[in-house]
């Protein structure tokens, strides 16, 4: 326990500091955020915010990779090479959003050049990362909801790719879209983690029931991220001084999808990560009732659905808190259903 208490000290304490650094950086720079005016339908309310500090990603990510490694100095827990293809996963799909963010900058437009291309490229990646797990550890390669025989269907080992990485990039795509507001992906984020943290810690203490590999270097990689998330949000909280950009969406996003995948809580990840399922999936109706119509038709006054509440009058930090609620809510859910069947399990083994 006190590896994952130092990983999330030490995360949170260099990405506090890390992040006020890129803030001056980007200052000086005097380059930042560009944002989608009323050609390319974008939130014009948002265009006073043009300019802001961008990248903050890369503070969150280092901040929790040292973190992570410094949890590991104290001894009693190893370096797993399921943690480390993790922090691979992550570095690549940050590295994409790096190289979003920078054309972005560098062309004060808030299209990268990769803009229509980007999601079959992170796809793909996705795929190669999702291979290397598999071949690179022993992780269950069953359908699982809080475990990884619940309900356990062996899944063949391209079924399974597919299925993982289908996973992941969804989650990468949704905490992308999330990344709206001051704050609001970034307080979702940290929720999941925690709530991650929490599950990969309990099956570490219960090793007979979840059969993890390396559980307590999960729960250390997942409080890593969630100390580094709560450092970068006292910049990012509205009104935000800096964005996490692409770079941190996607980083992010890969981490909470790994971590599903690591710890065989397949089903449970669009409970825990409901606010990013409800943001993309209000994309996803506005394009379908849009074209459905003959592009005549909007469900909302704008997608994500943070941005038509945003319309309806409601100030961004009304959103953004009642956003919160419900992702908070939605954790507490996620985490409620895993102890449950938890319960029933160790009753089973008591035998009762």
């Amino acid at each position: 326990m006190i590896a994952v208490l130092i990983a999330g000290a030490v995360s949170m304490l260099l990405s506090l500091f890390g992040t006020r650094r890129l803030i001056t950086f980007f200052d000086n720079l005097g380059k930042g955020q560009p944002i989608l005016g009323s050609e390319d339908n974008g939130p014009v309310h948002h265009m006073k915010k043009q300019g802001t500090a961008t990248m903050g990603g890369l503070a969150i990510l280092f901040s929790a990779f040292i973190g992570w490694l410094v949890a590991h100095l104290r001894g009693g827990i190893a370096l797993s090479d399921q943690a480390m293809i993790m922090w691979g996963g992550v570095v690549i799909l940050a590295a994409m959003g790096f190289l979003d963010d920078f054309l972005k900058v560098r062309k004060s437009h808030n299209r990268g050049i990769f803009w229509k291309k980007k999601g079959y490229i992170t796809f793909g990646l996705v795929v190669l990362i999702m291979i290397w797990l598999s071949v690179g550890t022993g992780v269950s390669e069953t359908l699982s909801f809080t475990r990884f025989d619940f309900p356990g269907w062996e899944l063949p080992k391209v079924i399974w790719v597919l299925w993982t990485a289908i996973m992941v990039w969804s989650t990468t795509n949704a905490v992308n879209v999330t990344d709206g507001l001051d704050g609001l992906a970034a307080g979702s984020a940290l929720f999941g983690f925690l709530a991650f943290t929490v599950i990969a810690y309990w099956a570490f203490r219960n090793p007979d029931v979840y059969h993890l590999v390396n559980p307590l270097d999960l729960a250390v990689f997942s409080a890593s991220m969630a100390g580094a998330c709560g450092g970068f949000l006292w910049w990012n909280a509205a009104p935000a001084r800096i964005f996490m950009g692409d770079v941190g969406a996607l980083g992010i996003g890969a981490a909470l999808g790994l971590l599903a995948v690591t710890t065989n809580t397949h089903l449970l990840l669009p409970i825990v990560c409901a606010l990013n399922v409800m943001e993309s999936g209000s994309v996803a109706l506005q394009m379908t009732v849009f074209k459905a119509s003959g592009r005549k038709k909007r469900l909302f006054r704008m997608s994500p659905v943070h941005h038509h509440f945003e319309l309806l009058g409601w100030p961004e930090t009304t959103v953004i808190i009642r956003f919160w609620i419900i992702s908070g809510v939605f954790v507490a859910i996620a985490l409620g259903i895993f102890i449950a069947d938890f319960t029933h399990i160790a009753d089973r083994f008591a035998g009762h």
